[in-house]
């Protein structure tokens, strides 16, 4: 499989994993439970897809003895099926984790919407790669 990717796809997994997001030193990846999506025809073949790589003639690997081969648009679709699934998921583990952060005084009493804005900003409400 190639190094180095952009994007890792995982089939058996369903997920997705974008590498080195957010400025991470390792990928941040989400499975993506959308079964109509991944039992596509043109997915059948595909163990995992490793897209941006270093070596693109590396970046789709197969089930089967067919030899890996490079990210083919035009039979795969555009990377964007994969990468808007992920950001979708990024987007509400992002407002879950601030929907989470909140902080009490010392008799119990939540911080106000305004208090909670002001440490940690407005709350996500779009991501895209």
């Amino acid at each position: 499989m190639a190094t180095n990717g952009n994007w890792t796809i995982v089939f058996d997994d369903k997920t997705v994993i974008k590498n080195f997001a957010e400025g991470a030193t390792e990928g941040i990846g989400y499975a993506i439970n959308d079964d109509a999506f991944w039992s596509q025809s043109k997915f059948s073949n595909i163990w995992a897809i490793q897209h941006g790589s270093s070596n693109s003639s590396d970046e789709v690997e197969y089930r089967d003895d067919t030899p890996h081969s490079s990210y083919d648009v035009s039979v795969l679709g555009n990377i964007s099926e994969f990468s808007n699934r992920w950001d979708t998921a990024h987007l509400s583990q992002l407002q879950t984790t601030w929907d989470e952060d909140n902080r009490y005084d010392e008799n119990g009493v939540s911080e106000t919407e305004a208090e909670k804005i002001a440490r940690l900003g407005a709350r996500p409400t779009s991501y895209s790669s």
